[in-house]
Formats: C-alpha cells, structure tokens, sequence
C-alpha cells in the first residue's frame, strides 16, 4: 500500500512541473514574438469604392487603394497588395515585416493577422467614409 501511494505523490509531483514548465514556455514564447515584432501604422479607410490605406509608418507604400466586393480578402504586406501564394520573402531591416489579410463584412472590416502581428484577428466597425489606424498590437489612434 505505501508503494501505491508514493508512486500517487509521485505522478501528482511529475505532473504538476510538467504543467509549470508548459505554461512557462507558451508565456516566454508569446513575450518573444511581442518583442521580435516591429512597429508599423496604417490608416484605413472605407471608401465608396472599397479601401484606401495610408502607410505611415513601416511599409514601403505610402498610399494603397482596392476594391473589396463579393467576400473576397486581400492580402497586404510591408511592400504593398499581394496575392497571399506570392508573398515576398525579401527581407528589409528598415521596414515591418508584415502580413494580413482584410475581408470587408456587413458593418466594418475583419483583418487576419499572418506574420508580424500581435492579433491573429482584428475586427471593428468602420463606416463608409470613416478611418480606423492600426498598427503591430491592433487598433490604435489616428493621431
């Protein structure tokens, strides 16, 4: 009987570090991706016609415009819209690397996170007209 309950405290024992250590690791990891991220802003507007972005900081482009009709998404990255198959791999240290998608719903838009981000989903209410920043952590001011 002794032998069954210290193989418990045992297993309880193992159980418990290998629990600390996994919620250790995805904590370290989710800090390190925060760090690694660096910093860009887009100002986004929902225009008649789709939507029109103001890179202000990070990016290669300093204005970029399409049309989203029919549910369809668009990719864009640091240099501009791209067909998200077709994603750069060219590197530069002088802008953000990264990418998402945006997807115009009923009543805002929906963007989709891939590299480069802190959210993996971001959406908001955006009127036609109305603008909305954001940048590596999400929604930010327009200031």
């Amino acid at each position: 009987m002794k032998t069954t309950v210290n193989l418990k405290k045992q297993f309880n024992y193992v159980l418990a570090v290998f629990l600390a250590l996994n919620i250790c690791s995805k904590l370290m990891a989710q800090e390190k991706k925060a760090v690694d991220l660096k910093d860009f802003k887009i100002i986004i507007e929902h225009t008649e016609d789709g939507i029109k972005m103001q890179g202000v900081e990070g990016s290669a482009w300093i204005y970029l415009s399409f049309d989203l009709n029919n549910d369809r998404s668009q990719a864009v990255d640091e240099y501009g819209a791209i067909i998200l198959e077709e994603a750069s791999s060219v590197k530069d240290k002088n802008l953000a690397d990264f990418l998402f998608t945006v997807t115009r719903t009923e009543d805002g838009l929906k963007l989709k996170g891939l590299e480069g981000t802190a959210w993996t989903d971001l959406s908001f209410s955006l009127g036609k007209n109305h603008k909305q920043a954001i940048d590596q952590n999400g929604m930010t001011s327009l200031n």
